[in-house]
């Protein structure tokens, strides 16, 4: 095993990688991921059903800066903070030195002035591959179990 697919390590990932969304550093978000990743954002039911349609679906670096862009440059929207909560993730190694893992995750949202309001909640399936930084994504499925996303889905999960 890889100590740096190893489960500490990608506990660490989790944990740096809610730290940098809940900060609004979305420029180092796709750093996260391998330059061909893929990141798609499914519900749950259409992914226990196999059925291919995502809400979000984004592959690669360059897919993944125009979305920062979007969210920096292009939406306008009233002004919330996120709070990622991000649980064990359950690892699993493969032969070729790679790494899936499952975490549960939940999303927490807070207006300013307002109060904290559960965002979404649900499950990464995730595929790493160790590199010299560290453990990055080479794909992460956010399958997400509540039935409708509260107004409109801005910021990465």
């Amino acid at each position: 095993m890889s100590s740096a697919l190893d489960q500490a390590a990608i506990d660490r990932f989790n944990a740096r990688y809610a730290a940098c969304l809940d900060a609004g550093e979305f420029d180092a978000w796709p750093d996260f991921f391998l330059p061909d990743a893929m990141y798609k954002i499914v519900a749950r039911e259409n992914y226990d059903a196999g059925l291919p349609l995502c809400i979000l679906a984004l592959e690669g670096h360059g897919m993944l800066r125009d979305r920062v862009y979007g969210i920096k440059n292009t939406l306008y929207h009233a002004p919330y903070y996120q709070r990622h909560v991000i649980g064990t993730a359950l690892l699993e190694h493969h032969t070729d030195g790679s790494a899936t893992a499952e975490a549960n995750y939940a999303v927490f949202r807070t207006r300013p002035g307002g109060i904290s309001e559960v965002f979404n909640v649900g499950r990464y399936i995730d595929r790493f591959k160790a590199t010299p930084e560290g453990p990055k994504l080479a794909e992460r499925i956010c399958v997400f179990d509540s039935e409708m996303i509260l107004n409109s889905l801005i910021y990465p999960l």
